[in-house]
């Protein structure tokens, strides 16, 4: 009797349950069908039951199109449309990629640029970006035959590339800061901020090794160290994923790009890379195996090919190093349309024999989706595919689908994305992290900092006051009044003073000049601030290739020198940039040089002659506010050089941490970088005394005092550097293995302690084995690579 109450329980009201916003389950008058889609609570659809089980039994009610269509990662934002009264629908082709192509992923669903045509007018606002989202899901809920829902994969390089969102400065500002506490609390924030509109898949960190400055993508990454790279990194990976990627506040990181990308031949984008195994291995990817054990959960792989294979169709890549020996159990992406390169690479006749050729090779889902569709289907119904496979492809999305808890509850709260998306707290540390990558490149009897009783200044230059120029690439439109640029930032910060702005030139048309108006108002000036360099921004008259990558044209002459796709020749400053800074430097007026940036711009005549200068690189929607700060005393500078700075482009490539003992000079000149890897100055001065080392077991434990001897407070990074004495094969004349950024006010002094690990004393022997040999080590302490302070010895026996 008591089964059979239960049964009658079960059939009258289990039709009216079903799952409210919140994740729990309540009475509705929707029906059986929000619960599950067969008329019985199956193991997939039931939150007690553990992932693996509700996975298993998910797997064996799949078609075979079923599972491909969860391996395609198409491009989200064609499946909503916004009319001109502001409504917003998905669109025919979503519901027919949903029906005829069983879409489980989408790409850049929020995105909004030049590239995807969305703008302020036709993109989302966070509100409306939680309220489609949701209507996305609930399709793919209701209307799917096993509900699966959807994972949505959003750019979250420098900030959630969406309307509406905090924008912090490019990765290769934040590695300026060298402060990896720092660098999690943004990736929290881009996170939250993602997530909160219903992304589930951050794009970020960008890990590529720069060693190569005319590349376009320089601004993406952390500079040319494996270690600083890998650091930051793995920083923004613990802040994007957080302790559990299903707290509903943290999206799963994607690693970029899977490998050697930033050393492409002859600076292209996507060029080949010239480099050996054991390169490859000990510097060109350790930053991205630093990621994956930092948790990494998903990796992207890279357009390039590495001694001619693809590496999206490199096996050794994508499952003996990454899974095997690294230990990564998340799931593999393409970059976009990569699969599909393997055509142009001629590795593969047609889409199905790519998409074979990746999916064998450990890549689990296609970015673009051409590849991994109905010709893999085919493929395995003719038995040149086992299903087995795409079974173990698939299971690596559907599993963090489980984790991330979306099964249970795949909707957001549109009140807390409009309430917490944004906001000046989020604001507030955009502007420290833009205040804390400045680097003081250059101050000739103190000039800086500016005094606040200055009453006439000059603000001149093409980055002064232009908005887009200072957020770089991968960047959303952004609202009237959200950017600071600089001369804004100065007039808020001098209310009482004379702020006279000229453009006085392009970055790159040279038609586009008023250097002569320039001129009178810098004389007619106490002080000049002038703000050159370079530019991402997109506009909506750019060229773009398929995979969204940039072309220049001769249709206009855009400010854009960086970002995707717009690789340099040379380094110089374009345009009139140059003749506009000697003629205000003629003026006779104090010259203070504020260089906005992705890479790294010629210099020489500058540091011969401006006495002030900084760059700040592409300093983010706070970054006019950050550089008043830094101008005019509010906050010491304590940025430091991600990469070396070079005098000339012939110097490439000019890292520091090569394998030979010294470089002699050139006929032309010196060999040394204009600025050493590391550099950068402060308006205070420190001091390093007693250095200490202590072999303990497998550690080794070194310190150094460090004191504030100037009149300021403010930040040192203190930089440590390994060498390897003798080794059984040839290592880095130095390498960095520590640092730390430590707060001393005026006459502090601070014991700094640093402990070596095993990772950090190996090596990768002639056997390709990682081992810590025996013999002396040296320690380098120091304010750069170049400016060691202190040393001393050690040995491992």
């Amino acid at each position: 009797m008591r089964k059979q109450k239960i049964w009658l329980f079960l059939v009258f009201f289990l039709p009216v349950i079903s799952v409210c916003g919140d994740g729990v389950y309540k009475k509705s008058g929707k029906g059986f069908r929000d619960l599950n889609k067969n008329g019985k609570l199956d193991p997939y659809e039931n939150p007690a039951e553990s992932v693996e089980v509700r996975l298993q039994d998910l797997l064996r009610q799949m078609t075979l199109e079923e599972k491909v269509g969860q391996l395609a990662h198409t491009l989200g934002w064609n499946y909503y449309e916004k009319d001109e009264n502001g409504q917003v629908r998905l669109t025919d082709l979503f519901r027919s990629d949903l029906k005829n192509r069983y879409i489980g992923c989408f790409w850049a669903t929020l995105r909004a640029d030049p590239w995807t045509r969305k703008t302020l007018r036709t993109g989302l606002s966070p509100r409306e970006a939680a309220e489609m989202t949701n209507a996305m899901q609930r399709y793919a809920r209701d209307s799917t035959r096993l509900g699966i829902p959807l994972f949505l994969a959003e750019e979250c390089p420098h900030g959630h590339m969406a309307i509406g969102t905090t924008v912090f400065p490019t990765a290769i500002g934040r590695a300026s800061t060298w402060n990896t506490e720092l660098e999690e609390r943004v990736a929290e924030i881009v996170a939250l901020e993602a997530r909160l509109q219903g992304g589930h898949i951050g794009y970020g960190p960008v890990l590529d090794v720069a060693r190569e400055l005319r590349w376009s993508r320089v601004e993406e990454g952390y500079g040319e160290d494996p270690f600083l790279s890998g650091s930051m990194g793995s920083a923004y990976v613990r802040g994007l994923q957080g302790g559990n990627v299903g707290s509903g506040e943290n999206v799963i990181a994607t690693l970029k790009h899977f490998t050697a990308y930033g050393v492409p031949e002859g600076g292209h984008n996507a060029g080949m890379a010239h480099v050996g195994v054991r390169e490859l291995l000990t510097e060109l990817s350790y930053p991205f195996e630093m990621a994956v054990k930092a948790g990494a959960l998903s990796l992207m792989t890279a357009y390039n090919e590495v001694d001619g294979i693809p590496c999206t169709a490199n096996p050794f890549l994508t499952n003996q190093l990454l899974r095997d020996q690294w230990g990564f159990s998340g799931f593999v992406v393409s970059d976009l349309y990569a699969i599909d390169g393997l055509m142009s690479q001629r590795v593969a006749a047609g889409r199905d024999e790519a998409g074979i050729l990746a999916l064998r090779s450990g890549v689990d889902s296609d970015l673009g989706g051409n590849c991994f569709s109905a010709d893999l289907v085919r493929a395995c119904r003719e038995g040149r595919l086992a299903e087995a496979d795409i079974d173990r492809a698939v299971s690596r999305i559907l599993r963090l689908k489980f984790k991330m808890g979306l099964f249970d509850n795949p909707y957001v709260k549109v009140k807390k994305a409009e309430k917490l998306i944004g906001t000046s707290g989020h604001r507030e540390v955009a502007r420290e992290v833009a205040r804390q990558s400045v680097v003081l490149l250059k101050n000739e009897n103190q000039l800086l900092p500016l005094s606040k009783e200055v009453k006439r200044v000059a603000v001149i230059g093409p980055n002064a006051d232009n908005v887009y120029n200072q957020l770089g690439d991968y960047t959303a439109p952004q609202a009237p009044g959200s950017v600071i640029t600089v001369l804004e930032g100065i007039r808020q910060k001098l209310p009482g003073a004379e702020v006279r702005y000229v453009k006085g030139c392009a970055v790159r048309d040279t038609l586009d000049t008023s250097i002569g108006e320039a001129c009178e108002t810098a004389k007619n000036s106490d002080v000049v601030v002038v703000v050159l360099g370079g530019s991402s921004a997109r506009d909506f008259e750019t060229d773009f290739l398929e995979t969204g990558a940039a072309v220049a044209n001769e249709r206009k002459v855009s400010d854009m020198e960086s970002g995707e796709g717009f690789d340099r020749i040379g380094l110089s400053l374009m345009g009139k940039q140059v003749e506009l800074l000697k003629a205000l430097y003629a003026t006779g007026r104090p010259v203070v040089l504020v260089m906005v940036q992705g890479r790294p711009l010629e210099l020489n005549w500058a540091a011969e002659h401006i006495p002030a200068i900084l760059t700040t690189w592409y300093p983010g929607g706070e970054g006019g506010r950050a550089i008043a700060d830094v101008l005019f005393g509010d906050y010491n500078p304590a940025g430091r050089l991600p990469l070396s700075y070079p005098r000339h482009v012939g110097q490439l490539p000019v890292y520091y941490n090569h394998k030979s003992a010294e470089r002699h000079d050139y006929v032309e000149g010196t060999a040394a970088p204009l600025y050493p890897f590391g550099f950068g100055l402060s308006y205070t001065t420190f001091v390093y005394e007693g250095i200490d080392v202590r072999v303990e077991g497998d550690s080794v434990r070194v310190s150094v005092d460090v004191k504030n001897v100037g009149g300021r407070a403010g930040d040192e990074v203190v930089q440590l550097y390994l060498r390897d004495e003798q080794a059984s094969v040839v290592t880095p004349f130095m390498q960095l293995k520590a640092f730390q950024r430590v707060h001393l006010t005026s006459g502090e002094s601070r014991r700094v302690e640093f402990v070596l690990t095993e990772e950090h004393l190996r090596v990768l022997d002639t056997s390709l084995n990682w081992r810590v040999e025996p013999g002396w080590f040296t320690v380098m302490i120091g304010a750069s690579s170049q400016d060691i302070r202190q040393r001393t010895r050690f040995r491992i026996d």
